[in-house]
């Protein structure tokens, strides 16, 4: 009883943190750079009726903000705004004068109605999309609403949907900020950081139902520095989802649930694949998630890797899968039956996860047999199953904990 009131106590400060970051971080940040150039969406001709189609006058703004001799600011007062798929780009052929150009949404972005098809043409996979920028700031405390349940609907009926657009991607770009953004019912992928450097991700908070399809909160790939705090994430996929070519990735202060959990993977799916390196979070809550921290990877030949891991100070509430590595990973059976996972796991650490499981058992290393998991080790790890120690699973994996470890894999 004793640490479940002290769980509770940690939870709600954990939200308390989070809360407040979302709330006071884009309105500080709204009026602590100085810019030269102030460009307002609503006077270059955008409407903020919801109806009428805003994408030319966002475009607009960025290409007054590229002509800048110093910093601008795009500003994008209250109000809501249709905007089609828009791609902003940097360098100098669109971005000449590559100025730190700062996005100030403090009104709601709409994708077109309730049409899918608005937001999957031939041209692009993703409704807003940055590429080959640098010192762009997306700020304000603004929403990107992508209106994503006909799709849902149009998944859950097995029809032929188109697969879905990303909201909002980040590609080859460095020293990025995000802080403050809210993204609701996203069609596929919330937020993307692809193939960039410097990213800093904070105050965001990502919503849609838990049972809408591949709406990952977060999703990080070949990518390092990227910062991710105080954000909270409800969602029908992974919360943060980690790919190949990850590097220095710092994660503190997040809510997960509901949602699949906190994933470095799935890996290994080709040959030939960037290692994932240097990952840390740091104070995390999941609440009724499928998964807590997992690892997973195609049970199928590759050259990659993941090392340099640690789950530090996490609470669990009725999580199904609290610890889990999953080198066996094989979606119905396609592709990769018994074959041998050729990702290398090495160096993962969990220290202070606590709180309960959803079943008996609560930590499960289920590691290649050609590549066994090596240097797992647990410490203060307490999870129970209705009141009780929850078990522990352990196939091909080195594990260390101490003797008198709350938890064991013996």
């Amino acid at each position: 009883m004793m640490m479940m009131m002290r769980n509770t106590r940690v939870v709600t400060s954990f939200l308390f943190l989070i809360i407040l970051a979302s709330k006071s971080l884009s309105s500080s940040s709204s009026s602590a750079s100085v810019h030269s150039t102030i460009i307002n969406v609503v006077k270059l001709g955008a409407k903020p009726d919801g109806r009428t189609d805003s994408t030319e006058f966002f475009n607009a703004a960025w290409a007054a903000a590229c002509s800048s001799r110093g910093p601008a600011l795009i500003d994008v007062p209250k109000g809501k705004y249709l905007l089609k798929n828009v791609e902003f780009r940097g360098g100098s052929q669109y971005c000449k004068n590559t100025p730190r150009i700062t996005f100030r949404i403090q009104g709601t972005l709409l994708a077109p109605s309730n049409n899918y098809n608005h937001l999957n043409n031939i041209k692009s996979e993703n409704w807003i999309s940055f590429k080959q920028v640098q010192g762009v700031s997306i700020i304000g405390g603004g929403t990107l609403d992508a209106r994503g349940s006909a799709l849902w609907a149009c998944k859950a009926a097995n029809k032929n949907c188109p697969q879905g657009a990303t909201s909002l991607r980040i590609t080859n770009s460095k020293d990025i900020v995000i802080e403050g953004l809210r993204s609701v019912n996203s069609q596929m992928f919330n937020i993307v950081i692809n193939r960039c450097e410097n990213v800093n991700i904070r105050g965001v908070m990502i919503s849609a139902p838990g049972d809408s399809p591949n709406t990952d909160g977060i999703h990080v790939q070949q990518s390092t520095g990227v910062t991710i705090s105080k954000t909270g994430i409800k969602t029908g996929d992974d919360c943060i989802s980690i790919g190949p070519g990850t590097k220095n990735l710092w994660m503190q202060y997040i809510a997960c649930g509901p949602g699949h959990g906190i994933s470095i993977g799935s890996l290994g799916k080709g040959m030939d694949e960037e290692g994932v390196q240097n990952v840390t979070l740091r104070r995390a809550v999941f609440t009724g998630t499928q998964n807590g921290l997992r690892i997973k990877a195609w049970g199928r030949p590759s050259n990659g890797f993941v090392k340099g891991v640690l789950f530090q100070h996490a609470i669990m509430k009725n999580v199904k899968n609290p610890i889990v590595i999953d080198q066996n990973y094989c979606p119905h059976n396609y592709n990769c039956p018994n074959q041998e996972s050729g990702i290398r796991i090495s160096d993962v650490r969990y220290e202070d996860i606590r709180g309960t499981s959803a079943t008996q058992v609560a930590v499960k290393f289920d590691c290649s047999k050609k590549k066994p998991c090596e240097g797992i080790r647990l410490k203060d790890v307490k999870l129970t199953y209705k009141a009780r120690r929850a078990q522990s699973t352990c196939v091909n994996a080195a594990v260390s904990a101490p003797v008198e470890a709350y938890v064991r894999c013996d």
